[in-house]
C-alpha cells in the first residue's frame, strides 16, 4: 500500500551524441532489482580492492562504529499544527471556543509536547497544556508513535481531542522518508469571538456629497399627491379601497393616507401608512433575519422609493400592498413635466367590480308559527312582524263562516265524530272545534287553533292556503294529514257569498244553494206541521240523490245489510216504516242521520 509509481524504467537514453542501453535498477511500483546489481559481497570487494603494484595489499576498512537514537534523533522534532473546540455554556455571545496549539514529537525519545500560544489578556490558563513525556495511547499500555501521527485526523490525549490541520517542512520529509503518504493540509481554524473582536468598532462612512440641507431648503412644503386603489378582492372580505400617497419632496418620504366616506363603516384612522422612507430594493439577506423587528437601515437597503417610481397608469407595491396610481393633482403634474419632461398624465377610469349576486336559498318551513312570520328570519337579523291588512280586519271583524265537517278515519270510532270548522275572515284562519257528545268516550273541545291551512302541495315559495271558495258541500279539506269532509253550513255562510257574488265562483255559491234551500223549506214545513202538498217527481229524485251522496260519504256502510234489516221491519210488505222505528233502526246499524234530510222524507 505504500507504493505510489508503477511506471518502468527507462533502459534507453542517449549520451554524448551515442544511444546507449542500460539494465534497469527497479521494477515495476521503484521496487528494488537485485538481478542486475552487485551483491553486497561484491561492493565491498570492490571498495578494499586497491592497486597492489604500487600500493600493495589493501587492507580491510574498519566497520562503522554504532550510533543510538538519542544521539541520532538529537534536537530532531516533529511539529503538528492543530486545534480544539471547547464549550462556553455561560455566555450569551458565544457557544464554543476554538483553541489552536502546536504538538511537538520528540524522536530522541517518543515523547510528546503540548503547547498553546499565548494570547495577551485572554484570561485564559495558556501555554503548556501537555508537559513532555510519553503519552499513553490506550488502556493496553501502548503509546502514540510518530507512525500514528497525519495531517487530517483526530487523535485524543487524556480526554481531549486534537484535530491535526498541518505539519512543518521537516516533519513533513521526514515522513515521507519514512515512507508514510500524508493527508492534504487543512485549513487553521478560528475562534469566531475573537475574530469579531478584532473587528473595528466602528465603520466610518464617507459622506456624500448630496446636500440634504439644500434640498430641505428648496422643496420645503413641496408635496406629490397620487391618487391610488387598492385592489384587496382577493382575500376574505376584501374590496377595493381609495388612497391618497403623498410624497415629500424636502426629504424623500412617503405617506398613505385613507379616504373615508359617509357612513362607510370604518374606523375614523387617517393614516394606513406613517410617513417614513420606503424601502424598494433589499440586501440579499439570511431568512433568520429578522427584518420585521429591527430598524430599517441604509445597510440593508439597496434603493428607496424616489419620485421616479410613481406614476399614473402604474402599480406601486409600499410595504406588500399593490397601489395602482389612477389620478395626481395639478401640482404633481407640473413638477413631472418640468423635472421629468412627462406630458402624458391621462387619468384612468376606474370602475367598480359590481358584487356577485348571491341567490337567496330559503330553507324548508319547519312547521312552528306562521309562515310569513318565521319567513321573516330569513329577511332580516332583527325579523320585524309581517304587516297586516288593518281595513280587511276592521271590515270583516267578528265575521265567521261555520261549516260542518267529519273525519275521514278507517276507525270505527272516528266514523260519527262530527266536527265545526270556523272560517276567520278578518284574517283568514282556521279553527275546527268538536261539539261533547256524551257517552261517546271521546273529550270534545278544541280541535284545532286559529292558524293557516295550506293546500296541499303548495310550497313555502308559493304558498296557497284553504279560502271560502274551497269549502263546498262534499269537498274533502286537508288538515295536518287529516281528512275532512265538508257535510253542512251555517245559513250564513249563504247569505255572505250571496251579497258578495263576485268574490267567490259560482260552482261553490251553487254548491250552498242546491244544500241549504231544500233544508230551509223542510224545516218551515215541518214547523207548521203540514205535509209539502204537490211535490213533483224532480224534487223526489233530488232527495233521493242527496240522500245517496250522503251515504256515499261514509264508505263503511254495507247497503246489503241495510236493505235486509229495512225488509226484516216492514213484515206486512207494505213499504212504510214508522219514522222512530226507522231512527232506531238506523243507529243499530250506525248508519248516520241528518234530521233535515229525515224530516223531508
Amino acid at each position: 500500500p505504500q507504493k505510489t509509481s508503477f511506471h518502468r524504467s527507462q533502459t534507453l537514453g542517449y549520451k554524448n551524441g551515442f544511444a546507449f542501453s542500460r539494465l534497469p535498477t527497479v521494477g515495476i511500483g521503484g521496487e528494488r532489482l537485485y538481478v542486475n546489481q552487485l551483491s553486497q559481497a561484491e561492493l565491498d570487494e570492490l571498495s578494499n580492492m586497491r592497486p597492489t603494484l604500487t600500493y600493495g595489499q589493501a587492507r580491510q576498512a574498519p566497520p562503522s562504529g554504532f550510533i543510538p537514537a538519542h544521539v541520532a534523533f538529537d534536537k530532531k522534532i516533529l511539529k503538528f499544527d492543530a486545534y480544539f473546540q471547547e464549550d462556553v455554556p455561560l455566555s450569551t455571545e458565544e457557544h464554543y471556543r476554538v483553541r489552536q496549539v502546536g504538538i511537538y514529537y520528540y524522536l530522541e525519545d517518543d515523547s510528546i509536547c503540548v503547547i498553546e500560544p499565548v494570547v495577551k489578556n485572554s484570561g485564559i490558563p495558556q501555554g503548556k497544556l501537555i508537559r513532555r513525556h510519553r503519552v499513553p495511547k490506550n488502556d493496553r499500555g501502548e503509546h502514540y508513535h510518530w507512525k500514528d501521527l497525519n495531517r487530517g485526523m483526530d487523535i485524543t490525549m487524556y480526554g481531549r481531542t486534537y484535530h491535526i490541520v498541518d505539519c512543518d517542512p521537516f516533519t513533513q520529509a521526514f515522513l515521507e522518508s519514512q515512507g508514510i503518504e500524508l493527508n492534504q493540509p487543512e485549513k487553521m481554524v478560528f475562534d469566531p469571538y475573537t475574530e469579531m473582536r478584532r473587528m473595528p468598532l466602528r465603520m466610518y462612512i464617507t459622506p456624500s456629497d448630496f446636500d440634504q440641507l439644500k434640498q430641505f431648503l428648496t422643496y420645503d412644503k413641496q408635496v406629490l399627491r397620487f391618487y391610488a386603489m387598492w385592489d384587496d378582492t382577493n382575500s376574505m372580505f376584501g374590496e377595493n379601497r381609495p388612497y391618497i400617497i403623498h410624497y415629500y419632496l424636502a426629504d424623500d418620504t412617503v405617506e398613505v393616507r385613507e379616504v373615508h366616506k359617509p357612513n362607510d363603516g370604518r374606523d375614523p384612522f387617517p393614516v394606513l401608512i406613517k410617513r417614513q422612507r420606503l424601502p424598494k430594493t433589499f440586501v440579499e439577506k439570511q431568512k433568520t433575519f429578522p427584518s420585521c423587528v429591527l430598524e430599517i437601515s441604509d445597510q440593508e437597503v439597496l434603493e428607496w422609493y424616489t419620485a421616479k417610481d410613481f406614476a399614473v397608469g402604474k402599480s406601486t407595491t409600499l410595504l406588500g400592498r399593490n397601489f395602482f396610481i389612477y389620478d395626481c393633482d395639478e401640482f404633481t403634474r407640473n413638477f413631472y413635466r418640468d423635472k421629468f419632461g412627462i406630458t402624458d398624465f391621462q387619468p384612468v377610469e376606474i370602475k367598480e367590480k359590481p358584487p356577485e349576486e348571491v341567490p337567496q336559498v330559503i330553507p324548508p318551513y319547519n312547521g312552528y308559527g306562521f309562515l310569513e312570520d318565521s319567513l321573516q328570519n330569513c329577511f332580516s337579523l332583527f325579523p320585524k312582524p309581517p304587516r297586516k291588512d288593518i281595513i280587511k280586519m276592521l271590515e270583516n271583524d267578528h265575521k265567521v263562516l261555520r261549516y260542518q265537517v267529519a273525519l275521514e278515519s278507517p276507525n270505527p270510532e272516528d266514523r260519527k265524530r262530527r266536527f265545526i270548522l270556523s272560517y276567520f275572515l278578518s284574517d283568514d284562519m282556521i279553527s275546527i272545534y268538536e261539539p261533547p257528545v256524551r257517552n261517546s268516550g271521546i273529550i270534545g273541545g278544541k280541535y284545532l287553533g286559529k292558524t293557516r291551512i295550506a293546500k296541499p302541495g303548495s310550497t313555502t315559495d308559493n304558498a296557497i292556503y284553504y279560502g271560502p271558495s274551497d269549502f263546498t258541500i262534499g269537498s274533502t279539506i286537508e288538515v295536518f294529514g287529516h281528512r275532512f269532509v265538508i257535510t253542512d253550513a251555517d245559513e250564513y255562510v249563504l247569505n255572505y257569498m250571496e251579497s258578495n257574488a263576485e268574490r267567490f265562483p259560482a260552482a261553490t255559491l251553487q254548491s250552498l244553494r242546491d244544500h241549504l234551500r231544500p233544508q230551509q223549506v223542510v224545516e218551515e214545513t215541518a214547523k207548521s206541521d203540514v205535509p209539502a202538498l204537490g211535490t213533483s217527481q224532480q224534487e223526489l229524485d233530488e232527495l233521493i240523490v242527496r240522500v245517496q251522496e250522503e251515504l256515499k260519504l261514509h264508505n263503511y256502510l254495507n247497503n246489503s245489510s241495510i236493505r235486509e234489516a229495512l225488509l226484516r221491519c216492514d213484515k206486512d210488505g207494505s213499504g212504510v216504516l214508522d219514522k222512530a222505528k226507522f231512527l232506531s233502526l238506523c243507529n243499530s246499524l250506525s248508519v248516520p242521520t241528518n234530521a233535515v234530510l229525515v224530516n223531508k222524507v
